[in-house]
């Protein structure tokens, strides 16, 4: 396979229920489904059967990368984990996205990706170097948390070792347990607990040559240059607006890159705590416990960045563990939970141990936390109605937390919200970015660019059309979340970063208007095979409808559950944790407050007929058909819908 371009050319799969190593090609998929999520979910597909579940031995975990890894200075080294996860109810397919340098160790390694199913007797840790494979005891590491893991292992086989471990919660089964690597990349939707059933604590990967073969490395250094400059430019995620808008500005000059691997754009960052503890700090799991803690505490401290620390170690995902926190704090106002029915000081809530005795008595189970670890909708049916209804507040669903995008604001993001498994923030990223840069042009802050016209002229090129700029109206929404949703399923399998990808807006041209080829520029430099913009995109309609398929498969029953929560219809917009003033752009791009707006039912139904109509879905009952998976080459897919009579009709 020395030619195989972009890829290792292997997949490596280990069954811990026999301890049976062996590896199977990648050509196979490759071409079809590129690799990170679209190659899982082919595997998925093939392997997982219908009716297992989650902690089923013939469930898979999924570690992939894409033809990107390994490849340096143009952000492509992120991987995805693939799985049925306990995250929903019922058990469903689901996935996450992770950072550092852990999956360009595993490429470097010798494998595009590795399926591990069964379950083994006893702990274990998967080792993979150049030449060996090996399954290791992990009794000594078991009930240790996932950071301390890292360290034991680095510092016992040596700090080149790139480890991703589970920590307490991940091997006590815990709903909303993650998976944590090296740079400190977490992944969520309930990964932690899958590999805790399979007693699979760790998974580390050396490699001694660390290098991709590449169909032109001249070319691609020069787009990498290309790109860098770039990226030179005010990450997109810290415009003027946002820095502007966070409660803690002086937090940002504390902060240090730490990128993925043989990135130099990235805005992943790091902290260093007073007593000299560093770790990640950013995005969410950086501020779920700000507010919290600065309420207590009356200032800003390091709590924040060690509550980070916390949930980390623990293995606990920080969005799951916020609703928690939000369903707590509701549930003791109203008089719910005291501190004798939850053994809990609940009028400590801010503080770093209240933090780390909640985290502790999820992680082992231990009484409310035993609860609180089936997921949140179980713990709430055990208090009672009352607490049930709080607990439908204080999901990201929520009027009352914060809203993420939510349709109401955004209207396009309903679609994206009724059709995944989990938040969709790489969705809701392609617009919320979009709309903060318009915002700090609106709002006259120095150097801002994306003016109006500029953002519909990025829309047309984007989204399909001027009008999916004009939030006023759902005229051109429906293509525009198709477009969005394919070329965010390209970026997962490719797998290109979230915070770099797509390049909608250029600051040095004179229209500012992006470049949607590069992604496809960027494949054909790697593999050698050329494909261009529409190819591509072609590949992520397909990618997308397999993800559908899988789903459906599993329970999802098309239109009748691409639904939003019932509040978007009912409780007029209040807020936007991002976007206080509700502002968008409007008719003709001028400043719009969705403030006391709701989503339209009857135009929300409408605009899902025309998506499916795009989709060449059935409309009647948001079904694919089997023209449209044919089309995609979807032809196995296609044929086991139709003898579970889960397809559309075609033509309607």
């Amino acid at each position: 396979m020395e030619n195989y371009f972009g890829y290792s050319g292997k997949i490596l799969r280990v069954d811990l229920s026999t301890g049976i190593i062996s590896h199977v090609d990648t050509v196979n998929s490759a071409s079809k489904f590129l690799g990170g999520r679209g190659l899982a979910s082919k595997i998925y597909w093939d392997e997982v059967p219908t009716e297992a579940t989650a902690f089923d031995e013939r469930n898979r975990i999924i570690f992939a990368t894409g033809p990107m890894a390994g490849v340096r200075m143009i952000g492509g080294s992120r991987w995805v984990v693939c799985a049925k996860t306990s995250k929903t109810t019922p058990d469903h397919y689901n996935y996450c996205n992770l950072g550092g340098t852990w999956g360009a160790e595993l490429k470097f390694a010798g494998y595009d990706a590795l399926v591990v199913r069964g379950i083994s007797e006893k702990p274990v840790y998967l080792l993979i170097t150049d030449n060996t494979v090996q399954l290791k005891d992990a009794a000594f590491l078991w009930g240790k948390g996932a950071v301390e893991t890292r360290k034991i292992l680095k510092a016992e086989l040596g700090k080149s070792f790139k480890v991703v471990a589970i920590g307490p919660a991940g091997e006590n089964m815990v709903t909303i347990a993650s998976i944590h690597a090296d740079n400190d990349a977490s992944g969520s939707a309930g990964m932690g607990a899958v590999m805790g059933s399979k007693k699979l604590k760790a998974v580390v990967v050396n490699a001694s040559e660390r290098s991709v073969n590449i169909a032109q490395p001249e070319r691609i250094k020069e787009m990498g240059k290309y790109l860098q400059g770039l990226w030179q430019f005010p990450s997109r995620m810290e415009t003027p607006y946002l820095v502007k808008m966070n409660p803690v500005p002086d937090i940002f000059p504390k902060l240090k890159k730490s990128p993925c691997y043989g990135c130099p754009g990235c805005v992943r960052k790091t902290y260093e705590a007073e007593n000299g503890k560093k770790g990640k700090f950013f995005c969410h799991s950086a501020m779920f416990y700000q507010p919290r803690a600065m309420k207590y505490y009356g200032k800003w401290n390091d709590v924040s960045f060690h509550a980070t620390r916390l949930i980390d170690e623990y293995g606990i995902e920080s969005h799951g563990f916020d609703y928690i926190l939000n369903w707590i704090e509701r549930c003791y106002e109203a008089g719910i939970l005291n501190d004798n029915n939850t053994g809990l000081p609940l009028s400590d809530i801010g503080s770093l141990e209240f933090l780390e005795t909640l985290l502790k008595k999820i992680s082992n189970l231990e009484g409310f936390g035993g609860l609180l670890a089936q997921g949140l909708d179980k713990a709430a049916e055990h208090f009672g109605p009352e607490a049930v209804e709080k607990a439908k507040e204080c999901t990201y669903f929520s009027s009352k937390c914060k809203t993420f995008y939510g349709p109401r604001l955004y209207i396009t993001t309903s679609l994206f919200y009724a059709m995944e498994p989990r938040l969709p923030i790489q969705h809701l990223h392609e617009i919320s970015i979009r709309v903060s840069k318009w915002l700090a042009w609106n709002q006259g802050i120095k150097g801002a660019y994306f003016s109006s016209q500029v953002f519909r002229a990025i829309a047309e090129r984007f989204w399909g059309s001027e009008m999916a700029a004009d939030f006023s109206t759902y005229e051109g929404k429906a293509l525009a979340a198709k477009k969005i949703q394919d070329r965010q399923y390209i970026k997962d399998s490719l797998v290109l970063c979230d915070l770099l990808y797509p390049v909608m807006d250029l600051p040095s041209t004179d229209d500012h208007v992006g470049d949607p080829n590069l992604e496809s520029k960027l494949l054909s430099l790697v593999t050698g095979n050329q494909i261009d913009e529409q190819g591509l995109n072609r590949i992520g309609e397909r990618l997308f409808n397999l993800q559908r398929a899988i789903l459906v498969r599993e329970g999802h029953r098309g239109r009748a559950d691409d639904i939003v929560a019932d509040y978007f219809f009912t409780e007029p917009l209040e807020h936007d944790h991002v976007n206080p003033e509700c502002l968008v752009p409007g008719k003709d791009g001028a400043p719009l407050s969705r403030k006391g707006e709701v989503l339209d039912r009857k135009a929300f139904e409408v605009m899902k007929d025309e998506y499916y109509s795009y989709r060449n879905w059935d409309v009647a009952t948001g079904l694919q058909t089997r023209d449209a998976l044919e089309d995609l080459e979807l032809h196995d897919v296609a044929r086991d819908l139709e003898r579970r009579c889960l397809l559309g009709h075609t033509g309607v």
